[in-house]
């Protein structure tokens, strides 16, 4: 049965299986045919073999493109209805008695390339017999519960097509009886025009080209692909045994790890999720010369890595991390923080947010977890790479000490709270230095105290606060507790310099007094530990209280000027990320410490209610302190103007508004 047409044949699926090898490549994507939103896709085309096969009518099922690779036809279109034929040969070869060994041979060379697991399901389908009655049971549930059946293949949504389409065939074909020779002598009903593209690998660009019928691939499909030539080409797995190579674990094992957080019933997004940030951290450790394009384009774009961005320390690398989150998995240790991190805090875990939660912080690319959260997760594979016994104890205090390192940018005198990480240099700069630092990961505090000096820059007075406070925490647990309890507040966020300074601490362990540091935490935990507004007309009235060096003039640290009153216009505190400018500027945070000192022993309605005003204190700033409805009511832009002889304020009702209107004159 053979007719020369569009360089072609006519053929039988048997006829081109006895003939070559049909191998569907690891370009090509899933089996689709059986998914359970094709369903009427499927029973159409279940029903038009079944009517032809019954009635003996010939049906023709269009064009198979291919080409052939080492004696193996290779379907650049035509994958769904050639593995549906196969099924459907399997299902007849199952009903036949006896079953030859020849014709077992024959169905053995049809084999998926595109999963290791849908390999080895496709040989293991045809290698074990199955018995076929018509009971009520799924045809796959016999198979799923027989002994040569691995459970891990259930993940695989080639197979779990594959298994969906057997159950149709079942439901369909039992009734037919042995058809086994229709399908396979000459005269078969079915058949197919194949054709064979001369001299034509099945690249990429064929593949898109020419399967415009079929969907795309994804960009893991095409990275698996193209890295697995890769890893050929440089033999970077010549000496591995199958099982335990990337194309052995990248459908198993690998797969399995990434399978609860799959989207869409695929893991893919998840892998080249996880595959970008370790070449971004790679890339940083290699030193490779373009690394911060590559990493700013990694970050924007998780798909667009490359395997040439790999070297061999790198390949080895990821495989190494692959293994070591899938034993995490197995062995079901906990990776969850008991101390916050703020902003870059994940939904369910580090490991989720990297390669699955959404970005929100985001205007660029939701599906890629921020800088700081990567380099996180580099933290904690460093520790889970190089502690051989895992203690959670010591893995916080390592997790720690990076989130201190990570959580705070310079604050902005306008209380913008920028992160430290915000570009693929800072990126670039602090993976160096948590690669510094994981030399005494497994105890962290220890190894601050004995390393005398850092080669990174990054952070350097940040690192210097975290030797400062390992000297403390060794001391005593006391001290520990106090020091943890002060650096996870919500406004100092890991670093507490401010806070030794409110104590009078300057480096001298002898002198350090635990107990006065307890009572600055307890008003920071009070008055300054909230998600919402810190930042009340109370506290702005009690600032106004505090002097530094006669000057009750705390306001003076924001100025512009405010032609329409000819006055200067000040800012009584508008958002509570101004207080990180006054423990961080000079000038300004006497004031803060000074009120925080008060806050020890009183609350704020006490410290303006017990306040006495100096005699040449003007009468509109003692108003403002002791009258609560004037802020309240009347200064709801928190922004004031001064004349330049201060005798008197306007309470602005904006940040700029362009006339007296609205704006409260006090005298």
């Amino acid at each position: 049965m053979s007719e020369n047409k569009y360089k072609g044949r006519i053929l039988s699926f048997w006829q081109l299986l006895k003939s070559k090898k049909i191998e569907i490549p690891i370009i090509q994507r899933d089996y689709a045919q059986g998914r359970v939103d094709k369903k009427e896709i499927r029973e159409n085309f279940l029903s038009a073999l079944f009517n032809s096969l019954n009635d003996s009518k010939p049906i023709k099922l269009d064009f198979i493109y291919g080409s052939n690779e080492d004696n193996s036809f290779q379907p650049l279109d035509g994958q769904q209805r050639l593995t549906t034929l196969f099924l459907l040969h399997w299902y007849a070869y199952q009903q036949t008695n006896p079953q030859s060994e020849d014709n077992k041979n024959v169905l053995k060379k049809f084999s998926y390339e595109t999963r290791i697991s849908s390999r080895e399901f496709c040989e293991a389908l045809v290698t074990n017999s199955i018995i076929l009655t018509q009971n009520s049971q799924k045809l796959s549930e016999t198979i799923i519960d027989s002994s040569w059946f691995v459970l891990s293949w259930k993940k695989d949504p080639t197979i779990d097509s594959m298994l969906r389409t057997i159950d149709d065939i079942h439901k369909k074909f039992y009734s037919l009886g042995n058809f086994w020779d229709k399908l396979t002598f000459e005269s078969c009903p079915i058949s197919f025009y194949h054709v064979e593209l001369e001299n034509m690998g099945l690249t990429d660009d064929l593949y898109i080209k020419m399967n415009a019928r079929g969907k795309l691939l994804s960009p893991f499909e095409n990275f698996k692909a193209s890295f697995q030539k890769y890893i050929l080409d440089n033999k970077w797995a010549e000496s591995q045994n199958f099982r335990e190579t990337f194309a052995g674990k990248i459908d198993t094992k690998w797969t399995a790890l990434f399978w609860s957080h799959r989207k869409e019933n695929t893991v893919d997004e998840a892998f080249m999720r996880f595959t970008s940030a370790i070449v971004m951290i790679r890339l940083s450790i290699e030193k490779h010369e373009d690394r911060v394009e590559n990493i700013r384009s990694l970050q924007q774009t998780p798909n667009s890595v490359k395997p040439e961005l790999f070297t061999e320390s790198g390949f080895n690398y990821l495989c190494e991390c692959f293994d070591i989150y899938s034993k995490i998995k197995f062995e079901n240790i906990n990776l969850l923080l008991d101390f916050p991190l703020w902003q870059h805090k994940p939904n369910n875990n580090i490991f989720s947010a990297l390669v699955y939660e959404d970005n929100l912080s985001s205007n660029i690319q939701k599906n890629s977890a921020s800088y700081t959260q990567k380099v996180l997760f580099y933290a904690q594979t460093e520790y889970l790479r190089k502690v051989k016994d895992f203690n959670l104890s010591n893995f916080h205090n390592w997790m720690r000490v990076v989130r201190n390192i990570v959580s705070r940018g310079d604050i902005e005198k306008s209380g913008n709270r920028p992160t430290i990480i915000r570009s693929p240099e800072s990126f670039d700069g602090v993976i160096n230095l948590i690669n510094e630092l994981s030399e005494g990961c497994e105890n962290i505090y220890e190894f601050l105290v004995n390393k005398e000096t850092f080669k990174s820059l990054f952070a350097k007075d940040q690192v210097e606060e975290e030797k400062q406070k390992a000297t403390l925490i060794l001391l005593s647990n006391e001290n520990k507790n106090v020091i943890f309890g002060t650096e996870d507040n919500d406004l100092l966020r890991g670093r507490i310099n401010f806070a030794f300074y409110c104590i009078g601490y300057e480096k001298n362990i002898t002198r350090f007094d635990v107990n006065a540091l307890s009572k600055i935490q307890k008003v920071f935990a009070n008055y300054f530990n909230s998600d919402e507004s810190k930042v009340s007309d109370e506290l702005r009235r009690a600032f106004l209280t505090i002097e530094d060096n006669g000057k009750y003039e705390y306001y003076n640290y924001w100025w512009s000027f405010w032609y329409v009153g000819n006055a200067n216009k000040r800012c009584l505190i508008d958002r509570d990320g101004e207080l990180e400018f006054f423990m961080l500027n000079q000038n300004y945070k006497l004031y803060f410490k000074k009120l925080v000192l008060q806050l020890i022993d009183n609350n704020l309605n006490k410290i303006i209610s017990d306040f006495t005003p100096p005699p040449d204190m003007p009468n509109w700033k003692v108003r403002l302190i002791k009258e609560p409805l004037l802020l309240k009511d009347k200064c709801a832009s928190n922004y004031f103007a001064i004349p330049e002889n201060e005798s008197c304020c306007y309470l602005l009702k904006s940040m700029r508004p362009r006339d007296f209107t609205g704006c409260e004159k006090i005298e």
